[in-house]
């Protein structure tokens, strides 16, 4: 009799056993469910090397980047600021483009008004300056630029510039 209700006892265990490992199974299978319905992160901005990949994969040339090449002389803008040659895609010689980058989409907004007057001071025709805003970056180049050359840069930059910081 002894022997029977150990043997009991030992089957009731694994029952137990069986049932809480069904429900661990079941709670990691609904959290794990839970987790691919979660949306993923936001993408954030590209640093240089990756705006300059986004424009190169749509066409453009690029070459002597300078980092540090406002083109003026502002000491507080002048370290966002990276400086590069670009032709392609109807663009037949380099123009020097500049982006200004900024670390957040706040910085972004308190100094763009310090980019407008940055390019006042390099443009050589300030009628035909082209810049590009996406935010947290502003792309600016001497213009006019030619349609599919303008494209390719608004939407690289838009790439680049991920949920905007």
């Amino acid at each position: 009799m002894v022997e029977r209700d150990a043997l009991s006892v030992r089957r009731a265990r694994r029952r137990v056993g069986a049932r809480v490992g069904a429900w661990l199974a079941a709670a990691l299978l609904v959290t794990g469910c839970g987790a691919i319905l979660e949306s993923p992160p936001e993408p954030t901005p590209a640093d240089f090397p990756g705006i300059a990949g986004e424009l190169a994969s749509r066409g453009l040339d690029l070459g002597d980047i300078a980092s540090g090449d406002a083109g003026c002389d502002d000491s507080t803008l002048i370290p966002t600021a990276i400086g590069f040659d670009a032709s392609g895609l109807g663009q037949a010689e380099p123009i020097r483009l500049r982006v200004y980058i900024f670390r957040n989409g706040d910085a972004y907004d308190r100094r763009r008004p310090d980019v407008d007057a940055c390019v006042a001071a390099w443009a050589t025709d300030p009628g035909t300056v082209e810049m590009i805003d996406a935010r947290p970056f502003v792309l600016a180049g001497q213009g006019p630029w030619p349609a599919e050359f303008k494209d390719a840069v608004r939407e690289a930059m838009a790439a680049a510039a991920g949920a905007g910081g």
